[in-house]
Formats: C-alpha cells, structure tokens, sequence
C-alpha cells in the first residue's frame, strides 16, 4: 500500500527524496501505541498527514486539528465523527473512505452460502477496538439473518489475543469463517491464515492480501487502489487545497478474488457463475 502510495504520488510529480519527505510511523497492530505515534508526528509539524485505518486516523485526529490529515481505508468517517459529511468534511480531514452498503458488507456472507449452501454456522474474526466495530456487527448480524447463518463473534483487541480466538473456534468447529478487514488481522494475516490452513476452514475476507496468502476468496474495495488516489488529495494540499473544501471519495473499485488451490484442498467447487464473476482466480 506504501508503494501504491508513492506511485500516485509519482503521477502528480511528486518523488520521495527529491521535493517530498515522507516520514513513517507504524503502530504493529498496536492500537495503544497510535497516540504516542500520533503525537511525534505533530510535533514534526509535517504539511500533511496521511492515514490508512481507523485507528490510526482516529488517533491523530485527536493530535492535531490543524494539520491537514487524508485518509484512506475507513469505513463511517461520518458516523465516527471525523467528518462532518462527505460532500463538505468542513474540518482538517479528508479522503477516502470504506464505505460499503449493508448489501456489499454481507456479500462475504453470502458468497460463502453460494460456494456451500449447508453453511449454516458462521465465525467472524472482528477487532474489538476498532473503531467501526459496533456498526459492523450490526450490519453483518441483519446480514446472517437474512441469510438463515448463526454467527460466532470472535473478538481480539491485539495479535496477543488470537491463540484465545483459534482454541474458540476449535471448541465451536464453525463451518466457516469470515475475517474481517481490520489493522490487527492485516497485521497478523500469517498466524491467522496459517490456523485456516491447519484446521482446514473455508474463509471469506475483506481484503485480497489475505487470498494471495491462502485464503478461499475475498471481496471488497482495492486498498492499494485506494492509497494511490490519496495522492491526489495530497496533491492538491500542497498546491493550497483545503481538506474542509475537498470532498470524501467513496469506493470506486471491488475486486472478487478466488483462490482455487485452496478450494480444492479443502474439497469445495466453486460454481462456474461466481468464477466467471471473479476480477482473479489463483490458480
């Protein structure tokens, strides 16, 4: 995402090291260690931050608010109180967000059911400090009724909390799981996808990193799409732009990905329909 970054940066003329400085603070899927982040990168008194997550965003919105801050990855930024709208942020904050309908948000749920329609119990792995955490469940609990899917909430505040959240799922057996997009499972993708593997569960993900890394499919908005047009608003900072006056950007680009190795190991056919609907499958 860092590299799609600096490639939009490199389309609107700007190149690290010659007239810009990017200077990086990565919280580890830390989320207690994102104001102290927060704070250092203030005090560089830097033209402008930029963000990928809410936890992130969230804690140097509450450092600065002056410093113009662009964010990328967050669903709700209304509902979380970081704009005051999408057409008019009206504060020092702007970007893209990571809105999607309570359609899009249960679409792993119901790909899932499409691949096997007997799934009927459903975990969910969710970082319970997650900003939008609370908004989606709720969405994805309407979802799983509307589906007739029981689901299982597995929550973890930090990577030290997923041992807690496999012995879980080992004692329940779900028929699937679904990980949802959030920092600390992006984070600690390896341990989790490798639990999936051990344990043989099909998974449904929100972010295509985790397919490349074994998982059975992903649907949701492209991150690394995303954090290239963020330099567009940065872009536009550096040449006087207000965030108040630039207006959020919704997801433009959904990417389904189906990785069929694993859907052979794990004995399940993929209906011909959902592979002619797929972006990629991983052979």
């Amino acid at each position: 995402m860092v590299d799609a970054l600096r490639t939009g940066l490199r389309e609107h003329g700007w190149i690290e090291g010659q007239n810009i400085t990017l200077d990086y603070r990565y919280g580890d899927g830390q989320v207690d260690h994102l104001p102290e982040l927060a704070a250092e990168l203030v005090r560089l008194k830097p033209d402008v931050v930029v963000t990928g997550a809410p936890p992130a965003t969230v804690a140097i919105s509450k450092a600065t608010t002056t410093i113009p801050i662009v964010f990328w990855a967050v669903p709700l930024p209304v509902e979380l109180g970081l704009v005051a709208s999408l057409a008019r942020p009206g504060g020092n904050i702007t970007g893209l967000s990571h809105d999607v309908s309570p359609e899009t948000n249960a679409k792993p749920l119901q790909l899932l059911k499409e691949i096997n329609p007997r799934f009927s119990r459903i975990a969910v792995l969710r970082q319970s400090t997650n900003p939008s955490a609370a908004l989606n469940w709720t969405a994805l609990l309407a979802a799983g009724q509307s589906l007739g899917v029981t689901l299982q909430s597995v929550e973890v505040r930090g990577g030290e909390d997923l041992d807690g959240a496999f012995d879980a799922m080992t004692r329940t057996r779900p028929d699937a799981l679904y990980v949802e997009p959030t920092p600390v499972t992006f984070t600690n993708r390896k341990r989790i996808l490798d639990f999936i593997a051990t344990n043989r569960v099909a998974s449904a993900h929100g972010l295509r990193e985790m397919v490349d890394g074994g998982g059975l499919f992903s649907y949701g908005p492209s991150l690394t799409d995303e954090a290239r047009r963020a330099a567009a608003y940065i872009d536009k900072i550096l040449k006087g732009a207000k965030p108040a006056d630039l207006p959020v950007e919704q997801p433009t680009k959904f990417e389904l990905v189906i990785n069929l190795k694993t859907s052979k190991a794990l004995g399940l056919t993929i209906p011909p329909s959902l592979l002619a609907r797929a972006d990629e499958v991983i052979q």
